[in-house]
């Protein structure tokens, strides 16, 4: 029998595509499916000397990897992985690591890892983005668990990765316990922020100006190739230029139902930034925003009983293009600071460690919120972390939010009187001007609660809680 350097679980789009991304490294690894017959479809078509199966149970898979081993599990969250663990227990010798390199929940990570060490074996809690397409060329690695089992691991991730600006490999030990799995759940809360930005980019030109798919693409080009560059706008030519096989002369963007689906883990990034009390306000209104367009229906029966508004005049689309243009950075660097903020802050009250340098330097291949934006944020964080206590802090930002401040609010303006729908700009735009306001109306709010329900009150000039008797 063959023997393995390591094994994966799973042969679903990504793991079947990370498989061939390891063997392609000349690393010798078995495979196994609950399915005989895809692990068989799959040899058939990718199988070679270093991607292989030498058994078809998991009793035989285990035997074919050597020890300690090192077991990628890819397959759905939730119950199929805790299956899978259970399945695999009786088979395992002591030191050998399981390692899940799917969407779990950290806090399923956090559990199962107590489980496993209990058993006297080992886990990792791993993030991995870029889709399947990088799963195959290299995507971005967040792995979180007992720092030794990094070490026992990363030789072969390493190889694996994307590289970042500097043609690193794009894995860092992220922090102990779920933090890897915490750290891609708010990557995923980010994408989640930018996508609806960009969408609602994509809506102004099409509705205000009337502008085709193809000619969006175009703007969006040219937005790609300036300090908008990254992975979502260069996918985003490609989708808007694509011709529609069924509807010969059409664009297929154009015939694509406007309800968008959803994986959980941005859901799960705003149900835990509530829970730790951090603001998350436009990666919460982008999942809203999914949850009101699988609302096609009822939509499109209440888009019938109310007037448009009227035209108030628009800019032209030559300087709508630029005010546009410096919107869409400042409202993508604003959803970027308020997943820095919960990953910092969960970090903290865990424990965990997470080093937001090598947390923004491994973003920077591999993963879908890749962006230009990220090589300055890496030498800020870099280069004074203990001066950076909130993204908006370091200098870049400030003078870019500066420079970007009037167009932000005049595309935010145009679009609202327009009547568009912008949950995500306008939350970006609002969440910027709540951080840098030194004085907040929370005091009006404050009086409001100490009246009906004597909740108390702080005072600016002394210190303590209080009770007023307003009826006096």
């Amino acid at each position: 029998m063959k023997i393995a350097q390591i094994g994966l679980i799973g042969l679903g789009v990504m793991g079947a595509n990370l498989a061939r991304n390891i063997a392609s490294r000349s690393i010798d690894i078995a495979v196994y499916n609950r399915s005989r017959e895809r692990t068989e479809a799959f040899l058939a078509e990718h199988g070679n000397a270093h991607l292989f199966a030498e058994a078809y149970d998991i009793a035989g898979f285990v035997a074919s990897i050597e020890r300690p081993r090192k077991i990628i599990v890819m397959v759905p969250a939730g119950k199929p992985i805790d299956d899978v663990i259970t399945e695999l227990i009786p088979h395992l010798s002591v030191g050998d690591c399981i390692i899940d390199c799917g969407n779990s929940h950290y806090r399923d990570t956090v559990r199962r890892e107590a489980y496993i060490v209990g058993k006297g074996f080992r886990f990792m809690g791993c993030g991995v983005s870029g889709g399947e397409q990088w799963a195959l060329h290299g995507p971005s690695i967040m792995p979180g668990g007992n720092a030794e089992d990094y070490v026992g691991v990363h030789t072969i991730f390493e190889r694996i990765a994307a590289r970042d600006f500097e043609s690193r490999p794009c894995i860092t030990y992220v922090g102990t316990w779920g933090s890897g799995h915490y750290v891609k759940m708010v990557h995923n809360g980010i994408e989640y922020a930018v996508m609806q930005i960009m969408a609602e980019a994509y809506d102004a030109f099409r509705k205000l100006y009337g502008l085709s798919a193809p000619q969006i693409a175009e703007i969006f080009e040219g937005y790609s190739q300036e300090r908008l560059g990254s992975y979502l706008f260069d996918i985003s030519i490609k989708v808007l230029n694509k011709a529609d096989d069924l509807q010969p002369g059409e664009f297929l963007i154009d015939r694509i139902l406007d309800s968008a689906g959803q994986k959980w883990t941005g859901k799960w990034a705003v149900i835990d930034a509530l829970e730790r009390d951090v603001a998350v306000p436009t990666i919460a209104e982008a999942v809203f925003a999914r949850n009101v367009s699988s609302k096609k229906s009822i939509r499109t029966e209440l888009a019938g009983k109310f007037v448009q508004l009227p035209e108030r005049g628009l800019p032209e689309l030559a300087d709508f293009r630029v005010t546009l243009k410096n919107c869409l950075y400042a409202s993508i660097v604003s959803a970027y600071a308020q997943g820095y903020d919960l990953i910092a802050q969960a970090s903290a009250s865990e424990n965990w460690g997470v080093d937001l340098a090598e947390v923004t330097r491994i973003w920077e291949g591999g993963c879908i919120i890749r962006a230009e934006i990220l090589g300055f944020l890496h030498t800020a964080f870099l280069s004074e972390p203990e001066n950076i206590p909130h993204l908006f802090a370091i200098p870049e930002v400030v003078e870019t939010m500066e420079d970007s401040l009037n167009d932000w609010h005049d595309a935010v303006s145009i679009m609202d009187k327009h009547g568009l729908a912008i949950p995500a700009i306008a939350s970006a735009l609002s969440y910027f001007e709540g951080m840098t306001d030194a004085r907040h109306p929370a005091n009006y709010l404050q009086g409001l609660r100490d009246c009906f329900g004597a909740h108390l009150y702080e005072r600016t000039d002394r210190e303590g809680s209080f009770h007023a008797e307003w009826d006096r």
